[in-house]
């Protein structure tokens, strides 16, 4: 049987071409095949609370890093224009606007406010260090632990643009809300693949959120009562009915991460307690920065303890503002200024809170005064636990 011999380059011609097409048709292939979603290189933070409950101090304690962009309560802009509508109908725009944010959009504020032409016209914004330094203001070093007055002195007319060019140059976008009131309206920028989202969810014992609501009841009235669904129509709070209110979303927010979350959940949602951070600041702050991919430096090591160890616990003028104080007796000292009966009111609107996340209720007079009686629980070792979590069941 005759043989036919083929030469060996007319071999290799025929495998070079023959790799060059399963080269060819494989790239062909592969461009109709989804691609894996790279992570946002910038990470988002939200620190979800409510009116006085600490969490203007949190984002201090995250707007004076060097890493961070911060902007506080974005969305009172919403509320403000939009005050007749029902804190509920607000929640859709609310979300929108905190994405827009999250991914440097500050388009998104011509909505709210279409005259803007300086920084001083954003809510709060000196109270971000990020709009105190540079590229936003020329002023500060971006390692410069920065004060609400001196950047209003040096800062306020620098021009609005500087708030976007500013944001895009950070690696954390850090914004503090106290106008979600359901978690669940946030899925869709959890499960946004712009965002790498993590949630920090701050609460405070509702006793003390009450002494301290007190001391700014003209300042709530407005936002009780788009809570309350008022139709623009200002509140004071004597009945307690927001409280109700805000200790129902604490409860409902903490469930719905802890009892059968999400996947998606995972490993983004932290629960912190005001006076676990006020009693041990640097450990509850390192557990923060830890969640959050950020780390303590030394010059905020410092700031911290100066800013936590102060005298007294500050004024009724100083309601709203960050300054030295001494942060444990702010955290009791609503056992000493209401009343009893303020106490068992407070109690009973809010008792499914107190006891979920951690308080002890108080049966007496006796009992609220007496300052040996620890009213905050240690953390329940049974408590949810994601090593525990399997998203499958």
């Amino acid at each position: 049987m005759a043989r036919i011999r083929i030469p060996s380059t007319v071999i290799i011609l025929f495998v070079t071409v023959q790799t060059g097409f399963l080269l060819f048709m494989y790239a062909r292939y592969s461009s109709f095949m989804p691609q894996p979603e790279e992570k946002p290189s910038q990470v988002h933070i939200l620190i979800l609370s409510s009116w006085r409950s600490g969490s203007s101090f949190v984002g201090q304690l995250f707007s004076q890093h060097p890493s961070v962009f911060y902007l506080m309560e974005p969305a009172w802009h919403v509320w403000v224009t939009m005050y007749q509508n029902s804190a509920k109908v607000l929640h859709m725009a609310v979300r929108d606007l905190v994405r827009s944010v999250f991914l440097c959009d500050m388009s998104v504020f011509d909505a709210y406010m279409p005259w803007k032409r300086n920084l001083s016209d954003l809510f709060q914004w000196a109270v971000s260090r990020a709009l105190c330094s540079a590229p936003a203001c020329d002023s500060f070093q971006r390692t410069d632990i920065t004060s609400e007055m001196a950047c209003k002195t040096l800062c306020g007319r620098y021009p609005f643009s500087k708030v976007e060019e500013a944001c895009k140059t950070y690696s954390h976008v850090v914004i503090k809300e106290v106008r979600f009131f359901d978690l669940k309206v946030l899925y869709p920028l959890l499960t946004d693949p712009s965002l790498n989202l993590k949630i920090i969810h701050l609460v405070r014992d509702p006793r003390a959120v009450v002494k301290s609501r007190e001391q700014s009841v003209k300042a709530l009235a407005r936002d009780n009562g788009i809570v309350l669904s008022t139709n623009g129509t200002k509140v004071e709070d004597s009945k307690y009915k927001v409280m109700q209110e805000i200790c129902r979303s604490h409860v409902q927010i903490y469930e719905t991460a802890t009892l059968k979350p999400p996947g998606f959940l995972k490993d983004r949602y932290l629960m912190i307690r005001f006076e676990d951070l006020v009693r041990d600041p640097l450990s509850e702050i390192s557990e923060m920065y830890k969640f959050a991919d950020l780390s303590l430096t030394p010059t905020l090591k410092s700031w911290i303890y100066n800013i936590t160890h102060g005298q007294g616990p500050g004024k009724k003028k100083e309601a709203f503002k960050i300054t030295s104080r001494d942060a444990v007796s702010v955290s009791q000292a609503w056992r000493n200024i209401l009343s009893f009966q303020k106490i068992k009111k407070i109690q009973e609107v809010c008792k499914g809170a107190i006891n979920m996340l951690g308080y002890q209720l108080v049966d007496s007079e006796k009992e609220q005064r007496d300052l040996s009686l620890d009213l905050v629980l240690p953390r329940r070792q049974n408590q949810f636990s994601w090593s525990s979590f399997d998203p499958k069941h």
